[in-house]
């Protein structure tokens, strides 16, 4: 989780700086027309930036403040009373993940290492996506879908709200955000039509290799 990390590094010996908003690895426009700009625009610029201000409102003073964000959610998940730390934190890095799940040259087949684990786990690419899309359409209200590595074995999980598959043991490789706000503007109430498209035009194969060879 590391490498997704907000920066929080202090300046100042003792003190923490605020968690950022991460950049975005692409453009807002770059996704066009598939997700476009005005999307990218309020789910980046606004969704995503307020759970990063909320957080730093949320732990200012405390004991977390002069933690990684990875660090917040290891020390806050399964806490009810520190709930809305810990969904402030998560929904923070699955939006950072989210972003680097997608791709403007994603979709296609992937890479030859991945592709033969796809295989042995669901027996074709495309019976992968088809579980994925599954996944996604059926999450009842907000969360997330992610292809994950159990051990050595790839599967499909979904999540409820801002949880994710590190409470569960599980190594993340990829996901898509099922939130309303991630596809709404541009589908209505046509979650499907985005989940498909997504998968078959943006989907970042090569960030999914690169999590499960780590």
């Amino acid at each position: 989780m590391s490498k997704l990390d907000a920066s929080n590094s202090s300046t100042v010996p003792g003190a923490a700086s605020p968690l950022v908003l991460p950049p975005l690895p692409y453009a807002e426009n770059a996704l066009e027309p598939i997700i476009t700009a005005k999307t990218m625009s309020f789910h980046y610029g606004k969704h995503h930036k307020a759970y990063v201000d909320n957080l730093n409102k949320l732990i200012a003073g405390t004991e977390y403040a002069a933690l990684s964000l990875e660090k917040i959610i290891t020390s806050t998940a399964g806490k009810p009373e520190k709930a809305a730390i810990f969904n402030n934190a998560a929904q923070n890095w699955n939006h950072t993940f989210y972003w680097k799940s997608m791709s403007p040259k994603g979709g296609g087949e992937p890479p030859a290492a991945l592709k033969s684990k796809i295989e042995a786990a669901f027996g074709s690419v495309d019976a992968c996506k088809k579980e994925l899309a599954s996944m996604a359409v059926s999450q009842f209200g907000s969360g997330w879908a992610w292809l994950v590595l159990e051990g050595d074995k790839l599967k499909v999980v979904k999540t409820a709200n801002a949880d994710m598959p590190m409470s569960m043991g599980l190594k993340p490789l990829l996901v898509i955000d099922v939130w309303e706000h991630a596809y709404y503007l541009d589908y209505q109430n046509r979650r499907a039509d985005y989940v498909n498209i997504v998968l078959d035009k943006l989907i970042n194969w090569e960030f999914a290799l690169q999590n499960a060879s780590e």
